[in-house]
């Protein structure tokens, strides 16, 4: 049962979207109005055509209103490149409102679905699109393939080394979806939406910060979930510990995550005041372990150094995992550095510590596996241009720097100047967590310090707010360890991710009633979100600060404070 605030929220941003007041309804005739058809000229961003395919009507169902559905491919400009497959769902009544819908790991699937959708129900329109290539059945695991829609040359990666692929994956394909789906509404409905949003989780979460970068004016309101900044870089970042690892002696086996997650506790665990296995206090953490900051101990793995418990080889690969990665030279936008990972209680999440020797590691059997990872199309493909190639084979600065340039500045969201976005009155909700080793959290917070030294924190406030969940992994949930750090045995707390189309409430509050959220949050129990400080749960500080424990029962949100570091 939601809380009062939430229901006042809700009934708020009820208000805001203007129900039953400037609502324009459709029936299934008015899809005749789609055509078969979009001019390339109506496109912000190179293409050759734009298909359109029969429209279809979905009647009402239980709780889901009526809606249509329109589906198009954008095609490339390259003859041997790939299309861009997009959806729109169209409600029955509709608000004025609408919302793109960011996508997930690589891509490759149209990221709206039909069927149940919260914000169709509340009168948006929503649209998204495969990003510009497809990958298997171009739909969630285990569904058929959709026969009208267009696909590239092959099925595969190779799709990975055509550059107007990787450019439309980089930043193109959200305008090329955006002004589509533009067209299609004017069509139908006979106007454009009074408000425009842009929501995504990684790799979404990196597109809603592209859009904000890059195409400012199309956009009113952005979540950007847990977003991969750096993704140039970040696809790079675990074989960078591989290749670290290339000398047996750096190696650190999984044998070794217990100890290694212990001495981070023992030395962040109460930096906060409490010592409950939950690493609030995460800016000073990471001043301990990034050796490269010039801030901190010098030797922060001193203490397993001296018990023998780590070699020295062993700390090089860790202190790489927790310290800015130095570039060889500046990549897009002056980046100098890529922000690596905060010590956390997950040391091995996600492969960062493995149990595997790979093709070209001492040590490997001769027929030993190719390293490999969620992005690892970034270098083979991307960067090396060469799908069978050795990711471990990478130098820094060495023979494809060139070509790392290049990529940075079509896939990198790293532009600290959001001013045309703020000038037209947009907001932005970033939210990451400290133990995500999907995305780099050190690269996040890196970002979001940019837009400080560059706009001003005043300034940022009143159009931004960054979030962090403290022990948070990549789905934004989290919990204690099983042990403090003290070395005693707790009792684990859950840290549940904070409601999702809550946040979208307070943006669409924030944006169309000029109603700021709070820093921080309450984040209770059951993830629901409240500003009130108080009840069960954790308090979700706003970056920089965190949430220091000041005295009371430590399961109540009123026994912290929000505090600068």
């Amino acid at each position: 049962m939601k809380t009062l605030n939430s229901i006042l929220l809700i009934f708020l941003c009820q208000l805001a979207i203007g129900q039953n007041k400037h609502d324009i309804k459709i029936t299934s005739e008015d899809l005749n109005k789609v055509g078969t058809s979009i001019s390339a000229s109506e496109i912000g961003e190179p293409v050759s055509s734009v298909k359109l395919y029969t429209p279809r009507w979905i009647e009402a169902k239980e709780s889901m209103p009526a809606y249509a559905v329109v589906e198009g491919s954008i095609m490339p400009v390259d003859p041997e490149g790939w299309p861009i497959n997009f959806r729109v769902l169209l409600p029955e009544t509709w608000s004025k409102h609408s919302m793109q819908q960011g996508g997930g790991g690589i891509n490759g699937i149209i990221t709206v679905r039909e069927g149940d959708n919260p914000m169709v129900k509340k009168g948006f329109a929503i649209y998204g699109s495969d990003s510009g290539h497809q990958a298997g059945e171009m739909g969630f695991p285990g569904a058929p393939k959709i026969e009208h829609l267009a696909t590239g040359p092959t099925m595969g990666d190779e799709w990975a080394l055509n550059e107007e692929a990787i450019r439309n994956l980089g930043y193109m394909q959200m305008k090329k979806t955006h002004d589509a789906a533009m067209v299609i509404l004017k069509r139908i409905y006979g106007a454009e939406p009074e408000f425009n949003y842009y929501v995504g989780n990684s790799q979404g979460g990196r597109e809603a910060l592209t859009v904000a970068q890059r195409y400012p004016e199309d956009y009113n309101g952005i979540i950007s979930n847990v977003p991969i900044v750096n993704f140039s870089t970040l696809m790079l970042g675990p074989i960078l510990i591989r290749i670290q690892e290339i000398p047996e002696e750096n190696w650190v086996p999984t044998e070794k995550t217990e100890a290694i997650t212990r001495e981070i506790l023992r030395q962040t665990d109460n930096l906060d005041g409490l010592s409950d296995g939950i690493i609030n206090n995460y800016i000073a953490a990471r001043d301990i372990f990034n050796v490269n900051d010039g801030k901190g101990t010098d030797d922060p793995w001193s203490e397993m150094r001296k018990s023998g418990v780590l070699t020295d080889g062993q700390i090089e690969t860790l202190e790489l995992s927790y310290s800015n990665y130095i570039f060889a030279n500046p990549l897009a936008n002056g980046v100098k550095s890529f922000g690596m990972w905060v010590p956390c209680i997950d040391p091995s999440g996600f492969g960062m510590i493995t149990d595997t020797r790979y093709n070209g590691q001492e040590g490997a059997e001769p027929n030993a596996l190719m390293y490999t990872s969620l992005g690892i199309l970034g270098v083979t493909a991307f960067l090396i241009q060469d799908l069978s190639a050795n990711p471990l084979s990478y130098i820094e600065g060495g023979k494809w720097e060139n070509r790392r340039q290049q990529l940075s500045k079509w896939l990198d969201s790293t532009d600290p100047d959001l001013s045309a976005f703020y000038n037209r009155g947009g907001k932005i909700i970033f939210t990451i967590g400290t133990a995500d080793n999907v995305a780099s959290s050190g690269s996040q917070i890196d970002y979001y310090q940019s837009l400080i030294d560059e706009m001003g924190q005043n300034k940022l406030d009143e159009f931004a707010r960054l979030y962090v969940v403290p022990n948070g992994n990549h789905g934004l949930s989290g919990k204690s360890y099983t042990e403090n750090g003290d070395g005693k045995q707790i009792d684990v707390k859950n840290l549940p991710a904070p409601d999702h189309y809550q946040k979208i409430d307070m943006l669409i509050d924030w944006v169309e009633n000029d109603n700021p959220p709070a820093k921080p949050l309450a984040i209770d129990t059951k993830g629901e979100i409240s500003k009130k400080l108080e009840g069960e749960g954790y308090m979700m500080c706003s970056f920089p600060n965190y949430a220091k424990y000041k005295g009371g029962a430590e399961n109540n949100i009123s026994s912290y404070e929000s505090t600068a570091p």
